[in-house]
């Protein structure tokens, strides 16, 4: 017989003698878990359901109906919405102190944008254009601006290179900076190369040719914080054209394989670990979604026919939880428009949250929209 079989005998009395007083019970049942002889009650924050547990994350949204017109931007309009979203998401009255508090007047910000599809699907120029001012509010240098993307023929098809005539800032492509030979992404898993024109590595031959994709010196020497600044925009391999993907292909070479690969998971897997890298992922210091037109099909295309207006834009510092909300608009969008259902491959957004990029589970996304 154990030596705590009286002891036991005891408590069990005393348990069912407390039966009839409801504090009583609660304190004896403790005493009796820190003595070893049984379960305490659990905490509340257990009883929870799993979707109540873990990280959460916060995004603003702020909504104004008439921010476009026939699907161009009104840029008043426009920048009364990111002043308004920054300070909420930032908690701070002013919006110098709002950009401030993300950043110092030192930094050079490099404002990641998505300039394929052009003006009116890609990353609208007027939604960066107050970016900039509020950052030139802030005390920022105009030179310590770089409005980039991959390719710089990208980005002065989408007018970006007008912000530069404004403001004096800079307008630089990643391809054209050219690639740091000591900063690269190498998978654990081969990937068969697919070098083109403009790849460090094209041409050369020779054991381990290919193998890794080297990220631009525009990043690795420039810029010290980074804003992610993306359209809510379908792409068919990665959900959406959004944080995630625009900052992971513009910033490396040698990407082509992973989009060409046939193993369905090549791409997710290296969008989220390319992000991942510390010299990317460390700088984003806030992402914003273009939301103001939503085109559901088309990919990197401007096809217009395909798009609604929403007149949105939507800021966090979580990258993922921005990008599975606009996944989740994309396919709303497509059923209102009675468009073939596309299943989109979510491995990527599941990496990126068991790597603790953001949070990819709906649920835990807090949503503040300002009208």
């Amino acid at each position: 017989m154990s030596r705590y079989a009286p002891f036991t005998r005891i408590l069990v009395q005393g348990l069912r003698s407390a039966a009839r007083c409801s504090p009583c019970l609660q304190f004896v049942a403790l005493f009796a878990a820190l003595a070893g002889f049984g379960p305490a009650p659990a905490p509340a924050a257990d009883r929870l359901s799993s979707a109540d547990r873990g990280p959460r994350a916060y995004v603003v949204k702020v909504q104004d109906p008439n921010a476009t017109d026939a699907f161009r931007p009104d840029p008043e309009r426009v920048r009364v919405m990111v002043n308004q979203a920054i300070t909420n998401l930032t908690k701070k009255s002013t919006v110098p102190e709002a950009w401030r508090s993300l950043l110092k007047t030192q930094d050079v910000v490099g404002l990641k944008v998505f300039s394929a599809p052009g003006p009116n699907s890609g990353t609208r120029p007027a939604v960066v254009a107050a970016v900039i001012e509020g950052l030139l509010a802030a005390g920022l240098p105009p030179k310590h601006i770089i409005v980039w993307d991959r390719q710089v023929a990208d980005l002065r098809l989408a007018g970006f290179f007008d912000l530069a005539d404004q403001y004096g800032v800079r307008v630089e492509g990643a391809a054209r900076a050219g690639w740091d030979e000591k900063t690269f992404y190498n998978p654990d898993a081969p990937v068969p190369a697919n070098l083109v024109y403009g790849d460090l590595e094209f041409g050369k031959k020779g054991d381990g040719v290919g193998r890794k994709s080297y990220v631009s010196k525009l990043i690795s020497r420039d810029m010290t914080k980074i804003i992610n600044i993306t359209p809510l925009l379908n792409n068919n391999d990665a959900g959406v054209a959004g944080n995630l993907y625009s900052l992971a292909t513009g910033s490396v070479d040698n990407f082509i394989r992973f989009e060409t690969s046939s193993d369905p998971d090549a791409l997710p897997k290296a969008i989220s670990e390319i992000y991942n890298l510390p010299i990317l992922s460390d700088r984003v210091v806030l992402n914003l979604t273009d939301a103001l037109i939503c085109q559901y099909e088309g990919g990197e295309r401007g096809l217009l026919h395909y798009s609604a207006t929403l007149n949105e834009l939507r800021f966090s510092r979580d990258p993922v939880a921005l990008d599975v909300l606009s996944i989740q608009e994309l396919d709303r969008q497509r059923r209102l428009a009675h468009c073939a259902t596309i299943k989109v491959n979510l491995k990527l957004y599941i990496n990126a949250a068991l790597m603790q990029l953001g949070v990819d589970d709906l649920k835990r996304i807090d949503v503040v929209t300002l009208p």
